[in-house]
């Protein structure tokens, strides 16, 4: 008998007990499968993100309509809906409308329809996962209310002294919000988050900490993420990168006050060493409050002393691996001080927005013994901030470089190839790595630099480095960032961005389906998820024949005046893929009050000839093996 014979002889030790199993395992791979959500490129905006949850994507709204049009108007429908996703703050709001007999009944009608709609969101499961969505103080009355029909005679009064009991005992509020929340568990079974939590939005680390308590969610790192996660492992490049950005978006309190990481010292030293330079205020988006003069010097002058370092440990690491060809990496060793230009590529320009008094012309690498300072002192304080390491221990428990899932691919950003869509490879110490293999060696290197932050300047806390912006990292995909001559040169020519012949192939779908046999996958059936690359106005997110599907489309609000809307979401259900196209969130106030929604359009991807059930799932795989050794087991009982 193998070994996993003998732990399932453990757990069904009769042959009834086989029996049982096998026929609630056959039971469920006939159910529907459960429907996956995926996002990508959250950037901070914790507010839109969780209004897309609350509302699973609208399915929650598809639902209402399917059972309650015809027989609510339209306003009421939505009402409903918007109490299904905020219920503590639509019912606060609702008995501010309504008093005595009039908001009993309005009870009596909302207890009726919460308990229906969890009826049709529980359809998919079974009854044992269903209680374990329910809340624990609710469980005998939801279930008694879920499975009793109230149109038959002898169990009307019963049902209705259950809900008139809820009213009378004070216990009206409690069931609605319990019910509304399990009804919002039942809806998504699965979250899929394709990268970029962090940077540029203000809130990062709420969306974190919506994740730590989401039923179930996997992960694949954005080249934002692991900025964060390399200022954790000890990297002082990636550190300061972060820090670098958060002041270019005005975002430097998610630091101080989110995570509670003292930038005292970094600021007392920006202004002892660099002037108020208005290229350096921070970019604000359409809306925001600007910031009182006094903080714009300050966000100026900070983000040009982490700039300055950045771009020292730069051309360190570029001096520690001259063979990763890191040309436009580290500038500093190309200005000429004398006639104030740079050398980018072959040619020279004039440098503008200068702020390089720190700046040792004959070391142009090496750091003060006052930046020294300030960023040794700021890495203890990235390790040891207990709000960010929960933060991040999350990101790494739940994250890969990369993910299979119900036969389709997801990673952030993409696979290195060359202009004909052969896999480049990148070489580590006599290693060459292509492909899926490239993804599993930056994993490895990545879980190594997290594990070990005590150690700096290691070979792969610099690797994790290199995923941000590295030539091959399949995080970034393009051959170098122009963020020193965005700064400091006023061609526009060396601002640009070449990227990776991925993002012109993944257009075509012989190339797609090279891609998904790479990883081991269906090229018949299955697609390519990917975010990391705005879809801009008048593209379209959905190529290759649908093989490829982009859903980074606008959460962060920077990016909303290319994207032209408020992000992209997608549904996987046992229908098929549908595409969902918000428009950008206003505010949970807003959508209490007044009823407004963010859902705009849904475009199905493919609609599959036969329902979906959890048989043709990853899941479903699981469960056949699993039924396949209890056969064997069933076999070995009928032996004795």
């Amino acid at each position: 008998m193998s070994f996993t014979q003998e732990l399932l002889q453990e757990k069904f030790p009769t042959r009834q007990a086989v029996i049982t199993e096998i026929t609630n395992l056959e039971a469920i791979l006939n159910l529907p499968k459960a429907t996956e959500h995926f996002v990508s490129d959250l950037h901070g905006e914790f507010s839109a993100f969780d209004h897309i949850l609350r509302n699973g994507s609208g399915n929650i709204k598809q639902k209402i309509l399917e059972n309650f049009g015809g027989k609510l108007t339209t306003k009421s429908i939505q009402e409903f809906a918007t109490l299904v996703y905020y219920p503590a703050d639509k019912l606060a709001f609702q008995k501010q409308q309504m008093t005595g007999e009039k908001l009993d009944q309005w009870y009596l009608d909302t207890f009726s329809r919460v308990i229906k709609l969890l009826k049709v969101s529980a359809t998919k499961y079974t009854r044992s996962k269903v209680r374990k969505a329910m809340d624990p103080s609710f469980v005998y009355i939801t279930e008694e209310l879920l499975y009793t029909d109230q149109q038959q005679l002898d169990k009307r009064n019963y049902y209705n002294r259950i809900l008139q009991n809820l009213l009378e005992l004070g216990q009206a509020d409690k069931f609605i919000i319990a019910t509304c929340n399990t009804i919002q568990r039942l809806i998504v079974d699965h979250l899929h988050v394709i990268g970029d939590i962090y940077d540029r939005g203000p809130q990062p680390d709420k969306i974190l900490d919506r994740l730590i308590n989401y039923h179930s969610v996997d992960i694949q790192w954005g080249n934002h993420d692991i900025i964060w996660i390399g200022a954790a492992s000890g990297s002082a490049l990636c550190m300061m990168n972060l820090l670098r950005i958060c002041a270019r978006y005005n975002n430097l309190s998610i630091v101080e006050d989110s995570y509670g990481i003292n930038l005292r010292h970094l600021s007392m030293y920006a202004e002892h060493n660099y002037q108020d330079l208005a290229a350096f205020y921070p970019r604000m988006v359409k809306g925001e409050k600007r910031p009182k003069e006094s903080e714009l010097r300050l966000i100026s002058q900070m983000q040009q002393a982490t700039a300055v370092i950045q771009f020292k440990l730069e051309g360190q690491l570029k001096q520690r691996h001259p063979d990763w060809n890191l040309f436009e990496v580290g500038l500093l060793d190309q200005i000429d001080w004398e006639n104030n230009t740079v050398k980018i590529g072959e040619e020279k320009y004039p440098l503008i927005n200068t702020c390089f008094a720190t700046v040792d012309h004959a070391h142009p690498f090496e750091l003060t013994a006052e930046e020294k300072a300030v960023t040794v002192g700021l890495l203890n304080s990235f390790r040891r901030s207990t709000r960010l390491r929960r933060h991040l221990e999350f990101l790494m428990k739940k994250g890969k470089m990369y993910e299979t899932a119900n036969g389709n691919l997801l990673f952030h950003g993409c696979i290195p190839v060359d202009e004909k869509g052969n896999l480049q490879a990148l070489e580590c110490q006599h290693e060459s790595y292509a492909g899926q293999a490239l993804l599993n060696f930056f994993e490895k290197q990545l879980r190594t630099a997290y594990a070990h932050p005590e150690i700096r300047d290691d070979l792969a806390t610099d690797w994790t480095w290199y995923l941000w912006q590295g030539p091959l990292s399949p995080l970034f995909g393009k051959h170098a960032m122009a963020t020193f001559a965005r700064y400091f040169v006023k061609e526009e020519k060396t601002h640009a961005e070449q990227k990776n012949a991925y993002f012109k192939l993944r257009h075509q779908e012989w190339f797609c389906r090279q891609l998904l046999q790479e990883f081991g996958l269906n090229p018949e059936t299955g697609h390519i998820i990917n975010g990391h690359t705005p879809v801009k106005k008048g593209h379209q997110p959905i190529m290759a024949n649908k093989k490829m599907i982009v859903i980074d489309g606008g959460y962060s609000k920077a990016y909303q005046p290319t994207t032209g809307i408020g992000g992209y979401t997608l549904l996987y259900n046992s229908y098929g893929l549908q595409l969902i196209t918000h428009h950008p969130f206003t505010s949970k106030a807003d959508a209490i009050k007044n009823g407004t929604d963010i859902i705009s359009t849904k475009r199905v991807v493919n609609q599959e000839l036969k329902r979906q059930t959890v048989a043709d799932t990853d899941t479903g795989a699981a469960l056949k093996q699993k039924i396949r050794h209890l056969h064997q087991l069933l076999a070995d009982y009928d032996k004795d």
